[in-house]
């Protein structure tokens, strides 16, 4: 609480719940509100909730959630007082959705219109957040709308406000696990696992809490475990200059562990080859230290020539494997490439130019770049190169780069 914040987000899942005993949830949310959080409690530090799977499941819940959350600003939809609200802080706006919305169908259901309404009428906001309970994109591998995911009827309108009233972030929980990622310049930051004390830590990533801050320069945060370490963080968007400038020569990084801060972008230009039958085409590789496997491979892979990265942390272990966009029209392609070491998964990105926004690529994953501990970038090579196999078919294959710190 030092230095204190502004306000605090709590993203939902605060009690089991999950039981049709109404005094039981009061009994509940009492010891939520009067014992777990019972330091974080100042008047001048509100506290904003959002509804859960444990808390909001059917009509008894929501009736409790409400009458227990009454605190809470009373500004969203009429069937939804409590569920879904706004606050608006000077140049900060926060909306607050109900990913439970047992008026359309429960859960994964949630109301678009509404956000749409309160988008429109703050526009003038400099920093628009939107925090719900459950993740847009899948996260980790974990997949399934209407359960790991919001429903997919809700889910393309609901990016498209994002993109359209260029929102900074979309904050959410549900999944155990911290997550961040990029689609078409919206992250989508996953904070799950604030408590989950009866789980072994099998189950998931580690317990914490995320600091985040805003100004001129753009979104900060850091994520703190429960000894006070900071185990991740990012500064976002990232300071990119022009690829006009970048260098074409030998890679290379500054010696070291690559440490969470790094960024690395790549930009690939070249001609593809008519004809082409699905073989995977090198665009650049890099070996491990030892040269006995490839720890970092990008290139076009199948007929329609997707984009793929894969990455190797360790011998005798399978690939990991990140999808992009499709170059099947041809006949030329000019992409850039990145790695964040700070994102993980969600740091393996893509985009169309310099002013693009950029996305993270689809991926199973629950680790990315930063696992590339015994990456030789020394010994990059290129698509044209036979060091490695899987040649590039095309022409006139281009790669300059751009890496900091």
């Amino acid at each position: 609480m030092t230095p204190a914040p502004e306000f605090i987000a709590f993203l939902g899942d605060e009690i089991m719940g999950l039981v049709n005993d109404e005094k039981a949830l009061e009994a509940q949310w009492r010891h939520w509100d009067g014992t777990e959080m019972r330091r974080f409690r100042d008047p001048n530090i509100p506290i904003y909730n959002t509804t859960g799977n444990h808390t909001v499941f059917n009509a008894l819940s929501e009736r409790v959630y409400q009458e227990t959350h009454a605190h809470l600003p009373q500004n969203g939809p009429a069937e939804q007082k409590a569920l879904s609200y706004f606050v608006r802080r000077g140049d900060l706006l926060m909306i607050f959705v109900n990913t439970m919305w047992r008026g359309l169908g429960g859960e994964g259901h949630v109301e678009t219109e509404w956000l749409a309404e309160v988008l429109n009428s703050n526009a003038d906001a400099r920093w628009k957040f939107v925090a719900g309970h459950h993740p847009v994109f899948p996260v980790n591998g974990y997949s399934g709308p209407y359960q790991r995911t919001i429903g997919d009827e809700y889910a393309a309108p609901f990016r498209d406000l994002l993109v359209r009233h260029d929102v900074t972030a979309y904050l959410c929980s549900h999944i155990l696990a911290f997550d961040v990622q990029v689609h078409r310049g919206v992250l989508q930051i996953t904070t799950g696992g604030a408590g989950t004390a009866h789980l072994s830590p099998r189950e998931f990533e580690y317990h914490h809490f995320v600091q985040a801050c805003v100004d001129g320069n753009g979104l900060r945060y850091q994520v703190v475990d429960e000894a006070g370490v900071v185990r991740e963080r990012l500064n976002w968007p990232p300071d990119v200059p022009s690829s006009a400038g970048w260098p074409d020569r030998q890679f290379s990084i500054p010696a070291g562990q690559a440490g969470p801060d790094r960024f690395i972008v790549w930009r690939l230009r070249g001609d593809l080859a008519a004809g082409y039958s699905g073989e995977p085409q090198k665009l650049l590789a890099a070996p491990s230290k030892t040269g006995a496997y490839t720890s970092l491979w990008i290139g076009l892979v199948g007929r329609s020539r997707r984009l793929t990265v894969s990455l190797q942390p360790q011998a005798d272990r399978s690939p990991h494997y990140w999808h992009g966009p499709t170059f099947e029209s041809g006949p030329d392609f000019d992409v850039q490439v990145a790695l964040h070491f700070g994102m993980g998964p969600g740091g393996i990105l893509w985009r169309d130019g310099d002013r693009s926004p950029w996305n993270s690529m689809d991926g199973a994953s629950a680790w990315g770049a930063e696992r590339l501990k015994d990456c030789d970038f020394a010994k990059l090579c290129l698509g044209s190169s036979e060091i490695l196999e899987a040649p590039f078919r095309g022409r006139n294959l281009d790669v300059s780069w751009f890496a900091f710190p």
